[in-house]
């Protein structure tokens, strides 16, 4: 097979989508490889997860820091890995727009609601709020605006009677796992097709 495309994934927390991401790429088929996990929190448990796959990890606190300032240094380290596309996982912080002119069309990020509805944080609560009938996740491109690129992949979810906030989020987390590494994969085909 031809080389498989170069990945970066950004993480804050424990990673999970990050590790469907790493499970998949082991696949024969995958398109992809996994070379570099960042993160803007040090201590995030999902960087012990990439070290343990043998993936190059970087992290520094973003704290005290100007956006764009921590940006460049992370963009730095991207390009020295030689990452292709990057694919937010869980990275609760804002990109600087110069980073993502940088990597314009090259940035995935996957977000627990169906875009466009509900974006930023708090989805599930406000969809049982909203007595909407579903949830879901959805695969987008990031651009400046939060969570407002084009939409590439979506999993419904229901909503059951009677689901909490984190009921609900427990089931979308499964979805999640199924779709990111799915659509990342067709993604990255896509793009060696152009």
């Amino acid at each position: 097979m031809a080389e498989k495309a170069r990945i970066g994934v950004l993480i804050s927390g424990r990673g999970s989508n990050m590790a469907s991401l790493i499970a998949a790429s082991h696949a024969a088929d995958s398109p992809y490889e996994v070379v570099f996990v960042g993160s803007n929190v040090p201590e995030a448990a999902g960087l012990d997860l990439a070290r343990r796959e043998g993936i190059a990890t970087w992290a520094r606190s973003h704290k005290g820091m100007k956006r764009a300032e921590f940006d460049a240094l992370m963009d730095a380290e991207l390009r020295a890995a030689g990452v292709e596309t990057i694919a937010l996982a869980g990275y609760m912080r804002l990109l600087s727009p110069e980073f993502i002119e940088r990597w314009q069309g090259r940035i995935l990020n996957i977000h627990p609601s169906l875009l466009p509805l509900y974006k930023g944080l708090d989805t599930h609560a406000r969809a049982i709020e909203a007595g909407d009938a579903k949830a879901g996740c959805s695969v987008h491109i990031v651009t400046p605006e939060l969570d407002d690129g084009p939409v590439i992949a979506q999993a419904e979810v229901p909503i059951l009677p009677g689901d909490t906030a984190a009921d609900l989020a427990a089931r979308v987390l499964i979805e999640e796992h199924r779709l990111y590494p799915e659509a990342l994969a067709r993604f990255v085909r896509e793009r060696i097709a152009a």
